[in-house]
């Protein structure tokens, strides 16, 4: 039976991934996987399409406390209690996300960072800022990964590349595609799968460096051709139908 391999959360969108041993899966997600985000002084979405070294800095996030760091590679750190001040609307690909300016130190240091004024912005409504209105669950295979790895003639493909939130393993490669449309029991939880993951220039960043250094689209390409001819599909999305638990290890079972 599959189970599941690997977990990982990106508290702060666009930032380092986080890998916890358990998550909960509530009816917007997971509560503290894109929580924050980034917006430039026009407001706009900053990201590692603008800025793939965003990676290379670590966050930890307290969603209890109400308490975040930022761990950047020099060695500099932002850390406090969240505040949050005046609200905005950020545009997510067309879909309207309310959120809150946050009052605090990590504003400043990941401009520094970056060398551009950024904000940092935590979203109103839990699960609101991920990439799709119904996609607060990502699913992709250790097989996929393999498949892709095998094709191209690399020796291995680094999961983080892809930023899902829900790794398994023991299918078929690409065998999580079979699941759209359908209901899977993963851990205490159950999810709707929805739609196949389009992927995007990200995937080709090193998750550690943020450095362009995988032509994945081009592979991918290469062995799975176009979805509607203009989607590299990757992975599979879908909606919490019945709230719970995920553990690693746990059985994935439709």
């Amino acid at each position: 039976m599959p189970s599941v391999a690997w977990l990982s959360l990106a508290p702060v969108k666009g930032l380092g991934l986080v890998h916890p041993d358990e998550v909960f899966l509530g009816w917007r997600g997971v509560a503290e996987n894109r929580r924050f985000y980034l917006v430039d002084d026009e407001g706009r979405r900053y990201g590692q399409i603008r800025n793939g070294l965003l990676v290379q800095i670590k966050p930890h996030y307290d969603p209890r406390g109400e308490r975040l760091r930022l761990d950047f590679p020099d060695g500099t750190v932002a850390d406090g209690d969240v505040a949050v001040r005046e609200e905005i609307v950020t545009d997510f690909y067309g879909r309207p996300v309310r959120g809150r300016l946050v009052a605090g130190p990590w504003s400043e240091a990941l401009s520094v960072f970056a060398g551009t004024s950024l904000r940092l912005v935590q979203s109103v409504e839990e699960g609101a800022a991920v990439d799709r209105s119904r996609g607060t669950v990502s699913i992709a295979s250790q097989e996929s990964l393999e498949e892709l790895a095998s094709r191209s003639g690399a020796e291995a493909v680094d999961g983080r590349r892809f930023r899902m939130l829900i790794g398994v393993e023991g299918l078929e490669p690409h065998g999580e595609d079979a699941w759209v449309g359908r209901e899977v029991r993963v851990g205490e939880a159950r999810v709707r799968l929805v739609g196949h993951v389009g992927r995007c220039a990200i995937t080709t960043q090193n998750p550690d460096t943020g450095r362009v250094d995988f032509d994945t689209l081009r592979e991918l390409k290469a062995y799975r051709g176009l979805r509607d001819g203009r989607e590299i599909d990757f992975g599979v999305f879908g909606e919490v139908v019945e709230p719970g638990p995920v553990r690693l290890g746990d059985p994935v079972d439709d």
